[in-house]
């Protein structure tokens, strides 16, 4: 079922903005902390990374749990 932002109720609204600016942040977070750590630090290739971090919620924590080494 669909529903219109205009079906929500105030509550909801702020719950999904909220959830909205979080997922940026965790992934703008990743984004920059990509950008920054050298190749050699990664796992895998920095532009798989970049992509993955795009992909909702799972991306900006897979990368922190898997895409950083410590090497």
């Amino acid at each position: 079922m669909s529903r219109k932002w205009s079906d929500l109720s105030r509550a909801q609204r702020t719950a999904v903005v909220t959830a909205g600016i979080v997922q940026l942040a965790l992934a703008a977070w990743a984004w920059t902390d990509l950008a920054h750590r050298p190749a050699e630090r990664v796992r895998g290739r920095k532009s798989c990374w970049a992509a993955v971090i795009a992909v909702d919620f799972a991306g900006p924590i897979a990368y922190w749990r898997w895409g950083r080494s410590a090497r």
